[in-house]
């Protein structure tokens, strides 16, 4: 019995027993630890946070979200050839383009190849361009010819304005074309740097000449 009253008061005494000192030294190294661990534990939360505002922000510029949190804007109207105002306009009756104030006279088709009328849309500008001969009656040679604009037709066909080299005195007398237009080389020129793809030509109805 003295024994087992020796061991318990042995054990009672150990655990209160004082631990030992700890030396100023590692108390001051165990304080800086846990400092760096505050600090790296503040710069990732302040991370996170970061990346989340620049997420949000994402998804509000992208219009990631439901179809009610996106304003709703109508598309803008989309111009039409008709609604834009004519940079040039054309009277086939009487053989002249009006263009900045200044009459052209102009050729254009035949009775048997007559130009089409209505608002032609520019598709492009050629300094030069190859053109087959069979266009213009011509049957054995193409012709490369300067100042060219591309047009495009109302029904969605390709017509052009054209000078005429060839035939430089049909302009304002005579229509020897198989629907283009074709004016002198000077109004030609002037014709080609003046327009530019989108602009319009109107070309107002009238009888060719046979």
């Amino acid at each position: 019995m003295s024994d087992d009253l020796t061991s318990a008061l042995r054990d009672l005494a150990a655990d209160h027993r004082t631990p030992p000192p700890v030396p100023g030294a590692e108390i001051r190294r165990r304080a800086a630890v846990r400092g760096r661990r505050r600090r790296v534990a503040a710069a990732g939360a302040t991370l996170v946070t970061a990346a989340v505002a620049v997420t949000v922000a994402a998804g509000l510029m992208t219009g990631s979200g439901s179809d009610d949190e996106r304003p709703h804007r109508k598309p803008a109207p989309v111009a039409t050839d008709s609604a834009r105002t004519p940079a040039a306009t054309v009277d086939l009756s009487r053989h002249r383009m009006t263009l900045d104030g200044r009459e052209l006279p102009i050729s254009a088709g035949t009775a048997a190849h007559p130009t089409p009328t209505g608002s032609m849309t520019v598709v492009a500008t050629h300094r030069e361009k190859r053109m087959p001969a069979g266009e213009f009656g011509l049957d054995e040679y193409d012709l490369t010819l300067p100042w060219v604009v591309e047009l495009r037709t109302p029904d969605g066909g390709t017509n052009y304005a054209v000078a005429l080299t060839y035939n430089e005195k049909a302009p304002g007398k005579m229509d020897v074309t198989k629907g283009w237009i074709g004016l002198r080389p000077d109004d030609a020129r002037t014709l080609h740097d003046r327009l530019g793809p989108g602009d319009v030509i109107t070309v107002r109805a009238g009888g060719p000449a046979r």
